[in-house]
């Protein structure tokens, strides 16, 4: 039975590493790596009946491309109404989270019968194709401390994860085109990204994530002054803690615990995410 409206949240999520893994198809084009998924997260309302679709963020009118191809794949007209309070353009996958809650949302507006993992294949697909991320969704649609062990949607793309909750703080100094970074040359960067996710599953704790966040962000040449301030400065606040890391890709910087409040920063305070996407009442 068709609906009016349906809401799905999707958690925020921070890469700390990966590597860049395109291919002919989307499906199969992703991203290896590991982050974290927030309880501060994305709220998506899809209303239906509008015809052309309207999207909105946080109450203003916007553009996020994934979403139309979202409507599109699914056949569905209507409102998509985004709201979050994380940054946005800032390392936390809200584009992703945007396309994956509309997924969700729009097909039980519509009734479609897709099942989840169709809903993630359509969000990741849309993703890929626009250059906006390369695994935020299959990783929200997880949820946890995620490790994407292969690229790819679901049917193609393996995951794994932490088997650990932890409080987490952030400060976001700014804006980063994803799709600038992704466009570029990434041998380089995938190549560390292979090497830190070699650490990660030796010895998947949170604290090697930390660490190897920390290393691929210096040699992958992607960190910036003010989140390496930040980092250098958890580091000389607390003795034996994760530390801080880099948020792929932004100019954000994360930590486990109290990190960035020993330091002296007003940072917004969440935890890891159990469970991944999910509808909730409208």
């Amino acid at each position: 039975m068709t609906r009016e409206r349906a809401t799905a949240f999707v958690p925020g999520h921070v890469t700390g590493f990966f590597s860049a893994h395109p291919a002919d198809s989307p499906a199969l084009a992703g991203s290896r790596g590991a982050g974290l998924t927030l309880t501060d997260g994305v709220d998506v309302r899809v209303t239906a009946g509008q015809r052309p679709p309207e999207q909105h963020l946080n109450g203003e009118p916007a553009t996020i491309a994934p979403v139309d191809d979202v409507l599109d794949t699914l056949g569905v007209d209507g409102t998509v109404a985004v709201e979050t309070d994380l940054p946005v353009g800032a390392g936390f996958g809200v584009s992703g989270a945007a396309a994956l809650g509309t997924a969700l949302a729009a097909n039980a507006v519509a009734d479609a019968g897709r099942s989840e993992n169709e809903l993630v294949r359509i969000a990741h697909e849309a993703e890929v194709e626009r250059g906006t991320g390369l695994g935020d969704v299959v990783a929200q649609a997880r949820g946890g401390a995620p490790i994407r062990v292969e690229p790819g949607a679901p049917g193609h793309g393996e995951l794994d994860g932490i088997p650990a909750r932890a409080r987490v703080e952030y400060v976001a100094f700014g804006e980063r085109s994803t799709e600038a970074v992704l466009a570029e040359d990434t041998t380089a960067l995938s190549a560390a990204g292979e090497r830190a996710l070699d650490r990660l599953r030796a010895d998947p704790r949170l604290s090697t994530l930390m660490d190897a966040s920390r290393t691929f962000a210096e040699d992958a040449d992607l960190l910036v002054p003010e989140v390496a301030d930040a980092i250098e400065a958890v580091d000389g606040a607390t003795d034996d803690g994760p530390g801080a890391a880099m948020a792929m890709l932004g100019r954000t910087v994360f930590a486990l615990g109290t990190g960035l409040s020993d330091a002296g920063y007003d940072p917004a305070v969440c935890h890891t995410h159990a469970a991944g996407a999910r509808l909730v009442e409208p």
